[in-house]
């Protein structure tokens, strides 16, 4: 696989701050603008060659085709139920996702609630 050239990037939802540094120290620009209705992400997304979504966004073939300049759209967060990935691929659009992004944080909960009912 070719490597992907990715000037600019749409942060559509919440994430860690460290995913938009991360972006920016390699050069991106990073646009974070958060509770879009689907006409304006169908809007805005032509402007953008990434999309960094979480669960509320739906990532459907509108939104797709209307990225024009769109090349990886990334998952923050486990599965990608919530991204057509069919009309991804056959744009060549790579998707992806983080699906071990919260492991840490799941394992202290279960830790704690373990504490928790041991009292």
């Amino acid at each position: 696989m070719a490597p992907v050239s990715v000037k600019r990037v749409l942060i559509s939802e919440s994430v860690d701050p460290c995913c938009k540094t991360i972006l920016q120290e390699n050069g991106i620009e990073v646009t974070e603008k958060q509770q879009m209705t689907k006409e304006e992400l169908i809007a805005e997304i032509q402007n953008y060659d990434g999309l960094v979504v979480r669960s509320a966004t739906k990532v459907t073939s509108d939104v797709i085709n209307a990225g024009s300049n769109l090349k990886i759209i990334g998952r923050a967060g486990t599965g990608v139920d919530n991204v057509d990935v069919d009309a991804a691929t056959k744009r060549g659009i790579i998707v992806m996702n983080t699906p071990s992004g919260n492991t840490i944080s799941a394992a202290e909960l279960t830790c704690a609630l373990l504490m928790s009912l041991s009292r």
